[in-house]
């Protein structure tokens, strides 16, 4: 019985302790995977902070109208009150353009000097097309303004 008794006793011992053995081999399992997800879930917050921010600062960027360049007053337009001015804001007139006056030629222009002046080939042949001399006299005072 004597053996009966230390066997029990020996046997009670030595699973208790494997037991116990199991325990803290579990326990500390669970410690470092609390650890862990702890650290994976802090790494999760600051991803989604950063994600949160982005987003907000999208949302400001498209929530907010840009101001306007000008200070524009709206009409109403009617049939009546149409102007192209106003129409057409950014047209600007143009300006028309100068043309200095030519010297005026002397009118008294005579057939000797416009035959000098062109050849007699030419003077006849204005007076053909233009149907009189006066006319091929006053296109060759118009030869003589364009030249100078």
């Amino acid at each position: 019985m004597k053996l009966w008794f230390t066997t029990a006793i020996a046997l009670v011992v030595f699973t208790g302790c494997a037991s116990r053995t199991q325990n803290l081999q579990l326990q500390n399992n669970n410690a470092r995977q609390a650890l862990l997800i702890q650290q994976q879930q802090a790494q999760i917050d600051a991803l989604q902070a950063k994600l949160d921010a982005k987003a907000k600062a999208k949302r400001r960027q498209s929530a907010m109208p840009k101001a306007p360049k000008k200070n524009i007053k709206l009409k109403k337009v009617e049939d009546n009150n149409y102007s192209s001015g106003y129409m057409y804001p950014g047209e600007k007139k143009k300006k028309p353009i100068k043309v200095a006056q030519a010297t005026t030629v002397s009118s008294t222009m005579d057939k000797a000097e416009c035959i000098a002046m062109i050849g007699a080939d030419k003077f006849e042949k204005y007076t053909q097309i233009f149907g009189s001399e006066a006319a091929s006299i006053k296109r060759c005072s118009m030869l003589k303004a364009m030249k100078q």
